[in-house]
């Protein structure tokens, strides 16, 4: 226990010595601001930040750049409850109850009900890493290629469970998603796909661009038709912050479920904040009694996918600082950061560095509640923007938007990308296909695709590598009960009336 303790005081120690706190809080601003524009988000953020931490002190600039991480996880928030843009892949599942209460007038306490989630789940999940690092490391381990792959494909599999309406609607909508990510240069072989001659085209489509064109062009599209603002027509800005808070409390099992998944999925790389948001938005509405409700403005729906999103920035934390494995693009630029600033991942972070260890996770508890001070005290204040004439909000959301979607790579494909599917995502809507299923199908398709043909290859084509572990096995009982549990639920509530 002493081993443990002894870090942790000296950790505290220099978290709380000048100037680290004004790093944190630095950090903190930086990334809400980047996390809250459409289209830069945590990974471009930090990468701009990084070249300007060289004359800091190595903890100080880890510091920054892991308090950027968090900051842009909140921030993305931001602009997904209020019009209906998420500034990062993990606020995708926040815009499908956070902009409805937005029109419904709730703007104050969707993004209390954000900031409070993101702050509670971060503090849970960090104070749990604290104490179960050395275990958490072990089952890190587990997880290898395979796994990766079912991992994805129990994403997939809550198409089913988040889809409103018809089923084969969202089954189209989630092939589609993921025939659009078969563009370019397959994984793991030279072969190019529908690139038709275009070097533009063979690194695929970006899924933020997609994200971008699906939620703000086309809610752009669809607000070009109303007068006013967001918010409905006779509807005032209700619902106080203090509401807000009160609505976290009253959901304690969705919170901690779904901090303990963005956790868990954190720590697995290359799944990240945008499969736990979904993961956990897909298990929040399973496991509701009026799962109806979700996608029209469900308090609950916030709450999962934003206490996932921060709590996976602290499991994330683990396979970069073990094996320096980053698990998203925003650790791999934190990883650039330990390696420009001499510390090297490994045992050694665990070892005769843990006190360096645990000042990366105490600057993201005292993250956590900077976040929550500033998402109650300052940024509910922003609710006035759904109240702004959509004249003015349309031209700065498209402009915004486009910008967004160029600096991703200064690739053109992008601006078609954001202008394409953004008519794309408007139709659907009109249609009644379901974006969540598309979302679902652009963000997991790679994932999927790759570790599949990485899994048949380390075992000489043979499906059996997906069942002959443990855990592997348990990720497939998972999905299984996911697509056949609510068959199964009808079946037996009718032989049992």
């Amino acid at each position: 226990m002493a081993a443990l303790i002894d870090p942790l005081l000296s950790a505290t120690g220099t978290l709380f010595t000048w100037p680290t706190p004004l790093w944190v809080v630095v950090g903190l601003i930086l990334g809400m601001i980047a996390g809250a524009l459409p289209g830069v988000g945590s990974s471009l953020g930090m990468a701009i930040v990084l070249p300007l931490t060289l004359p800091l002190a190595p903890v100080n600039a880890i510091v920054l750049l892991v308090s950027m991480y968090s900051g842009a996880m909140y921030g993305g928030s931001i602009a997904a409850i209020l019009v209906n843009v998420p500034g990062t892949g993990a606020a995708a599942a926040t815009t499908f109850d956070g902009y409805p209460m937005s029109k419904q007038g709730k703007a104050v306490e969707a993004l209390a009900i954000s900031a409070s989630s993101s702050a509670i789940g971060g503090f849970l999940t960090v104070l749990t890493l604290i104490a179960i690092s050395p275990i958490l490391i072990e089952v890190v381990l587990m997880f290898g290629t395979p796994e990766y792959f079912l991992m994805a494909v129990l994403g997939l599999a809550m198409i089913g469970v988040v889809a409103h309406g018809s089923i084969t609607k969202a089954i189209v909508s989630g092939a589609f998603g993921m025939l659009l990510t078969t563009i370019g240069i397959a994984p793991n072989s030279p072969v190019l796909r529908y690139t038709f001659g275009s070097l533009s085209l063979y690194n695929g489509i970006d899924f933020i661009a997609a994200l971008i064109g699906m939620f703000a062009i086309a809610e752009m599209i669809k607000l070009s038709a109303q007068s006013g603002g967001i918010a409905e027509a006779g509807v005032e800005l209700g619902g106080s912050a203090l509401q807000g808070i009160r609505t976290v409390l009253n959901h304690p099992i969705t919170i901690v479920k779904s901090s303990f998944i963005g956790m868990f999925i954190g720590a697995v790389p290359g799944s990240g904040a945008t499969v736990s948001n979904f993961i956990s938005y897909g298990e929040a509405m399973r496991s509701s009694n009026d799962p109806e409700k979700f996608g029209d403005g469900e308090p609950a729906g916030v709450i999962a996918a934003e206490a996932s999103n921060n709590g996976t920035v602290g499991g994330s934390l683990i396979p970069t600082v073990s094996f320096g494995i980053p698990g998203s693009g925003s650790t791999a630029v934190l990883l650039g950061g330990l390696l420009m600033h001499g510390l090297r991942p490994g045992p050694q972070l665990f070892s005769e560095q843990l006190g360096t260890t645990y000042t990366f996770m105490l600057a993201l508890l005292f993250g956590n509640i900077f976040i929550l001070l500033v998402g109650l005290f300052l940024v509910t204040r922003l609710g006035i923007l759904t109240k702004i004439d959509t004249h003015y909000i349309i031209p700065t959301i498209v402009v915004l938007s486009m910008i967004g979607g160029y600096t991703l790579r200064t690739n053109w494909v992008d601006i078609v990308t954001v202008v394409g599917l953004g008519l794309f995502g408007y139709l659907m809507v009109k249609h009644n296909y379901s974006v969540i299923a598309f979302v679902l199908g652009v963000v997991l398709g790679p994932i999927a695709e790759e570790n599949l043909i990485r899994s048949l290859q380390l075992s000489g084509g043979s499906y059996s590598i997906f069942v002959t572990k443990p855990l592997s096995l348990l990720i497939v009982i998972a999905i299984v009960g996911i697509l056949f549990g609510p068959f199964l639920k009808r079946q037996l509530e009718r032989a049992l009336s």
